[in-house]
């Protein structure tokens, strides 16, 4: 999210969702208001933040702001994080996953995938790009990798990793995960809310002719 020439640094990002059909039914009033694209007003309080995304704000505009950056500097050699922190049924899976396969609906994980294979079919041809991707979740202080189906908690280190060719094969790995994970919501109360998970894409990069790698 900074530019080229600088150095990259922590933003703090802040969306608000607009009011759900049983909050509305319950006769819940939306209170924040907002000043600027950076302010939010609650109690009479102001909060700032680096951007702030009212409810009418596009999964697009959010990707664009949060992301987009990390890309092309994850894609220059430097490491990426988006963080995404909320109670539950904030609207985290909504931002970070949205609909997988709605080009207007997927969130910033999907957005990632296409981007990043974007860029590399515009490269030098002489690069050649090796994408893995893992996807795991922590819970009570262990780790369940997502894409083994032995169910074993092992180190990150040792998590599965899937080689990748196109974005349309990051969506199947991100169900398949999902499906493994709803699998263990049924099994344990209230899992969902107490659990977190991680998605992680490892980009290598290699020069054919030098074998320069990045």
């Amino acid at each position: 999210m900074a530019e080229a020439n600088t150095e990259c640094n922590i933003k703090v990002l802040c969306r608000f969702r607009p009011l759900n059909q049983s909050e509305i039914l319950r006769g819940d009033k939306f209170i924040p208001t907002f000043q600027g694209d950076d302010t939010v007003l609650l109690g009479g309080r102001a909060y700032a933040f680096d951007r702030v995304f009212p409810t009418n704000s596009t999964q697009e505009q959010v990707y664009d702001t949060c992301a987009k950056q990390i890309v092309k500097d994850v894609l220059g050699g430097y490491n990426g994080t988006i963080f995404a922190y909320g109670q539950t049924s904030s609207g985290k899976t909504h931002t970070m996953e949205g609909k997988l396969h709605d080009s207007q609906g997927m969130g910033i994980i999907p957005r990632i995938a296409e981007d990043i294979f974007k860029h590399i079919f515009a490269m030098d041809e002489n690069l050649e790009f090796h994408i893995k991707v893992s996807y795991f979740e922590i819970y009570m202080d262990k780790i369940r990798d997502l894409l083994d189906d032995k169910h074993r908690v092992p180190y990150v280190k040792g998590c599965t990793e899937r080689f990748v060719t196109s974005p349309e094969e990051v969506m199947d790995v991100i169900d398949e995960g999902k499906a493994n994970r709803h699998v263990a919501v049924t099994n344990m109360n209230e899992h969902s809310s107490r659990s977190h998970s991680i998605f992680l894409i490892n980009i290598k990069q290699e020069h054919v002719e030098t074998e320069q790698k990045i």
